[in-house]
């Protein structure tokens, strides 16, 4: 029991010797470089002086060397600048133009066009004409009348049942298979019944 504790505490001894080693390496290491930078600056008001060369050919320029890029992130003017490097830009949206605005609100316009799909309420359907038509209410509490092939913000009117609505709506998922699909939408009243 005796040697098992004097060889545990001898372990111990040997890697706190081995740790406080590395220790005085490292800062032995960091003091003699930064006195190796001291010595390679020349002090203030100091003459810095050229030797002669001893040939009798003309002083070449030294060569100069590619200016330090700058840490990456850094700029002058703006304080940030991303290099792509054959990459996009990960902080830009994959959605955004670069005015600032979506390409869906870009396109967006009055009336019945400049709604989406998914804000569009249908209200009620009509018979008028042989035809079907639907009564939608948009996001601002408007009401319009809608035909087949109406176009809204992001799809059109496929068809007018006598209780449903389908549009056929474009899939604005980059990461989608489909690029379209029918979102049916019915009247409250019947959803109830279901």
């Amino acid at each position: 029991m005796h040697t098992v504790k004097s060889s545990h505490r001898r372990t111990r001894v040997m890697a706190m010797i081995t740790i406080v080693v590395w220790m005085l390496a490292g800062s032995a290491l960091a003091v003699s470089q930064a006195g190796t930078a001291a010595a390679q600056k020349p002090k203030a008001g100091a003459e810095v002086t050229k030797k002669p060369t001893t040939t009798g050919a003309p002083a070449q320029p030294a060569p100069q060397l590619p200016a330090a890029r700058p840490p990456i992130g850094t700029t002058q003017e703006a304080g940030y600048a991303y290099r792509p490097e054959g990459r996009r830009d990960p902080f830009v949206s994959l959605v955004r133009v670069p005015g600032g605005s979506t390409d869906l609100q870009a396109r967006r316009s009055e009336g019945l066009a400049g709604v989406l799909t998914q804000e569009l309420t249908l209200k009620g359907i009509l018979y008028s004409r042989g035809a079907y038509v639907a009564l939608v209410q948009g996001p601002d509490t408007k009401t319009y009348i809608a035909r087949q092939n109406d176009k809204v913000a992001d799809g059109t009117i496929r068809a007018i049942t006598a209780d449903s609505l389908i549009i056929l709506q474009e899939v604005n998922d980059p990461l989608s298979l489909t690029k379209q699909r029918e979102v049916p939408k019915t009247l409250r009243a019947l959803e109830g019944v279901k």
